[in-house]
């Protein structure tokens, strides 16, 4: 098994590298899924903590959003949170519809290409999110996973570690983890890749799901990064 490297998660404060800004000066704007517990999810009722949705679906609460507010308040800004599908992120920020993106981002070469990543302001772990009832919930080692069906969120690196699982039958990837979630329990796959916190969230949302760690000479591997920045 290949020795695992530490990881740095995906969780990244993203801004366009041209400098970007809002229409209006008074506001920060922040883009995230919102989909995407306990970093950031959708809630109907407001809170202490919950920010407004800017297209009026509802209340952004999570940890991002408690980040996406320090930053605003720093600024004297008021917080604006724009719910967007992953894919759409880079764009939002690239056209400056957004000021910044707070959604879990790694900063992979073909991203700093065109966007700006602060250090890591979070640290995690990857695991797999498997059905309690499943065979696979005893897992010890990636190798146990033979056979099995599994799958990522799309275009995020979780998908792309995958292939080190040895003969994994490989799903396609999925849009987001909500959808990951509702195939895992209905039976179409065996598990999906998370990481750590997402994973608690989703096995304590669902009595039906778990998840399994593994130790760091079994763990699935990602490659360390680093993305200096400062803010300007």
């Amino acid at each position: 098994m290949r020795r695992v490297m530490a990881m740095l998660t995906a969780l990244m404060l993203v801004i366009c590298m041209a400098g970007c800004g809002s229409k209006d000066d008074n506001t920060f704007v922040v883009g995230m899924e919102c989909n995407y517990a306990p970093f950031n999810w959708t809630q109907t009722e407001d809170s202490d903590t919950a920010v407004e949705i800017a297209d009026g679906s509802g209340y952004a609460d999570g940890y991002d959003v408690r980040i996406a507010q320090m930053i605003a308040d720093g600024l004297g800004k008021e917080l604006v949170i724009e719910k967007i599908e992953w894919d759409g992120l880079s764009m939002a920020v690239q056209s400056d519809k957004i000021d910044a993106i707070i959604a879990g981002m790694s900063p992979t070469e073909e991203r700093k290409a065109t966007i700006d990543f602060t250090d890591a302001y979070y640290e995690s772990e990857l695991v797999i999110v498997v059905r309690a009832d499943s065979p696979y919930a005893n897992a010890a080692s990636l190798a146990d996973f033979a056979g099995a069906r599994i799958t990522g969120q799309l275009n995020t690196f979780h998908y792309t570690v995958i292939d080190q699982i040895p003969d994994a039958d490989i799903q396609m990837a999925m849009a987001d983890f909500p959808t990951m979630i509702v195939s895992l329990q209905s039976g179409n796959i065996d598990g999906y890749v998370s990481e750590l916190p997402g994973a608690i969230s989703a096995a304590s949302a669902n009595s039906d799901l778990t998840y399994v760690q593994f130790a760091l000479d079994r763990a699935l591997r990602v490659i360390r990064q680093t993305a200096p920045w400062q803010w300007v």
